[in-house]
């Protein structure tokens, strides 16, 4: 739950804790950015999406904003920075992570093509990454499925 405390989240000694989606605003929910920074400089493999992308942004040090119009449905483009390839995305989002506060050892990594916003990121350094879209819906039907083999892979090096 997004309330229980990192001291007692990481005593269970998790391979890797994921960070799911839920409505609202994300700089509202200081417990939980409270427990994702402590979770982020543990080392413990991070994958936050949605809400969760937000509130890894905000416990890494970069600051949200509401858009004007969310981002809703099926079939968003996304590019993804490294490789160019463009992934078809689910959004359910009315907050957005800005880029230009990005700390400089976080790094984003995916961009949404219809007005340019933040959609990924990963830590430099720390096995913690985030994407603002839906993977686990698969509008693809796989584009986005290399994201939960990035994490299972940081989880099996750590």
């Amino acid at each position: 739950p997004a309330w229980r405390r990192a001291a007692k989240l990481l005593g269970w000694k998790a391979d890797g804790i994921f960070l799911s989606n839920g409505p609202g605003d994300p700089a509202a929910v200081t417990y939980a950015i409270d427990n994702i920074k402590e979770i982020a400089g543990s080392g413990v493999p991070t994958f936050g999406i949605c809400l969760g992308h937000q509130l890894m942004g905000l416990a890494l040090g970069a600051q949200t904003y509401k858009l004007k119009f969310g981002h809703r449905g099926g079939n968003h483009p996304v590019k993804q920075l490294e490789t160019g390839a463009v992934e078809i995305t689910s959004q359910n989002h009315g907050f957005a992570v800005d880029p230009a506060t990005l700390p400089s050892d976080v790094k984003p990594t995916h961009v949404n093509l219809y007005d340019g916003t933040l959609e990924g990121f990963r830590h430099v350094t720390k096995p913690v990454f985030s994407v603002q879209y839906h993977p686990e819906a698969s509008p693809g039907p796989h584009d986005a499925d290399y994201l939960f083999s990035q994490f299972l892979d940081s989880i099996e090096k750590r």
